[in-house]
């Protein structure tokens, strides 16, 4: 490695933390709160839009999505993402972090406001010009998992870069946290502003027209947070390890690319590691997330939908979704933040996997008892289920989010940022996320399926615990990365900051 370079990534690796440091994990982790709002939010109105679009007078219940529509709501922003991180992964390493990082938050803020305008004159026509638009936000929200992880990654010193990382990924619970809390202030508004009785008292006016502003209002506010750090992203200067390894060499970093895919044993076991352990986790992970609407009546947090107005059941849901990203999945995230660095990330990573697997486990194994039975419910009851154990349920579900978070939600993220070579480390990243999102795909499409009866409820969240398990073993694939350079991790440190070597093959890594 030249002595120039050599001498800047020394520089970057000891540096002390400074205010830089800082600016660039809250210019970078805003972009992930908006990801997880964004991707999130939907949770929280789609049966609002349900029984807007979707009541049928012949039925004795509020209005439903059909199970396809539901699946395509929440699951076409995730299509979109996996090809927006494929995309903008291997674009940030062509054009550059900082180029490309500006053409996302663009992209997001101005899908997130077209989501809200979704146009039409029947139901089918604003569903399909509003998973149009998630798509494209979706697309948007995939080219900032690379490029916030590695531009984080690469601005960071050596002795708190794990720590760094996760703080920008932590931002995405807060915005989950911050997409309850959004859906909660518009629906209590519009619900003082606009009463109604509740759907067992009347079927049609229980249903507020103004509804449909609430639930437009909620998405577009995606934009927001997005808008105010564009300033910032495009003053961000590019990164030194991007200019001093990579720039003006892209013909050599293909070369070294395809040498990775084809040839580099190491690099390609640990992409294999990376890539499938993504993929497992967000099976569940998105599963848990999007089913939340289903899962918040049977612990008791949110009443039967026929006790409730249609403005009432959003503020409701989303109160339940505050809650529980509060006690549950926001500490999950900071522990990852303070601990990375300490114990490091296999152990979290594999800790989180296993007590994921035992958690699921007795939840699907005990379901039936956990969650009670709408036939031992009085017939004045405002409860869905009775006579079940929902705060022994909400214990297990909200340790199963905590670990998730503490654990692989969070290291999977992390370690793809620091294992690969400059060159292509975002491509790396963006490919590693894709597996991620085809995972958030099958949860989206899939498991949601299986969210109509008791018997596929059980057997899915069974299915789920083993997936966990498979990941527990899968993460064997990936070294430790805690306490050491990138250029150590990726070989760099030997033959890459002259543009005449590639990764090195022969060093034995361990987790």
């Amino acid at each position: 490695m030249a002595d120039g370079s050599q001498a800047i990534f020394s520089a970057l690796d000891n540096a002390k933390t400074q205010l830089y440091h800082f600016k660039a994990i809250v210019i970078a982790g805003m972009g992930f709160f908006t990801d997880a709002y964004d991707l999130f939010c939907i949770t929280a109105v789609t049966k609002l839009i349900g029984r807007l679009y979707y009541y049928d007078p012949i039925k004795n219940e509020p209005g439903k999505l059909p199970t396809n529509v539901s699946n395509a709501i929440t699951g076409v922003a995730l299509c979109g993402t996996l090809a927006g991180q494929l995309f903008f992964g291997w674009l940030g390493d062509k054009l550059g972090r900082k180029h490309v990082y500006g053409i996302t938050l663009v992209t997001m803020v101005g899908c997130a406001v077209a989501s809200g305008l979704s146009f039409g004159s029947t139901a089918h026509s604003v569903i399909a010009s509003l998973c149009f638009f998630r798509f494209w936000l979706g697309f948007g929200i995939g080219g900032d998992y690379p490029l916030s992880a590695v531009i984080m990654s690469e601005y960071a010193n050596q002795k708190t870069r794990g720590a760094f990382i996760a703080a920008v990924f932590a931002m995405q619970g807060i915005g989950i946290l911050v997409a309850g809390a959004v859906s909660m202030i518009v629906s209590k508004a519009f619900l003082v502003a606009y009463k109604a009785e509740v759907f067992s008292q009347n079927h049609v006016l229980s249903t507020q027209p103004q509804g449909d502003f609430v639930w437009r209002i909620v998405l577009m506010f995606g934009a927001v947070p997005a808008m105010l750090t564009y300033y910032w992203r495009m003053k961000m200067p590019e990164t030194a390890r991007f200019t001093a390894l990579v720039k003006g060499n892209h013909e050599k970093a293909a070369v070294d690319m395809a040498k990775v895919l084809e040839q580099d044993i190491r690099h390609g076991l640990q992409l294999l590691g990376t890539t499938s352990t993504w993929f497992l986790l967000d099976i569940a992970f998105y599963s848990l997330q999007l089913t939340q609407k289903d899962i918040y009546p049977a612990i008791g947090l949110v009443p039967k939908a026929s006790t409730m107005n249609a403005i009432e059941e959003v503020y409701k849901i989303s109160k339940a979704m505050f809650l529980v990203a509060l006690f549950a999945t926001v500490p999950g995230y900071w522990f990852t933040v303070f601990l990375i660095d300490r114990i490091g990330r296999f152990i979290i990573q594999l800790g989180g996997f296993l007590l994921m697997s035992i958690f699921m486990a007795v939840i699907g194994f005990l379901y039936d008892d956990l969650r009670g039975d709408k036939k031992k419910c009085p017939k004045e009851s405002t409860n869905e289920f009775c006579e079940g154990k929902p705060y022994l349920f909400a214990v297990l579900y909200g340790l199963t989010l905590f670990f998730a978070n503490f654990g692989p939600n969070s290291t999977t993220f992390i370690v793809p940022a620091e294992l690969f070579p400059a060159r292509f480390r975002s491509t790396c990243h963006g490919i590693s996320a894709a597996a991620g999102k085809a995972g958030a795909i099958i949860g989206a499409f899939l498991v949601q399926s299986y969210t109509q009866n008791v018997g596929d409820i059980k057997r899915a969240i069974v299915a789920l615990s083993m997936v966990n398990l498979i990941g527990f073993f899968l993460s064997f694939l990936i070294p430790e990365t805690k306490g050491k350079s990138l250029e150590q991790l990726s070989g760099e440190d030997q033959n890459g900051g002259d543009g005449e070597g590639g990764v090195k093959t022969d060093e034995k890594f361990s987790p």
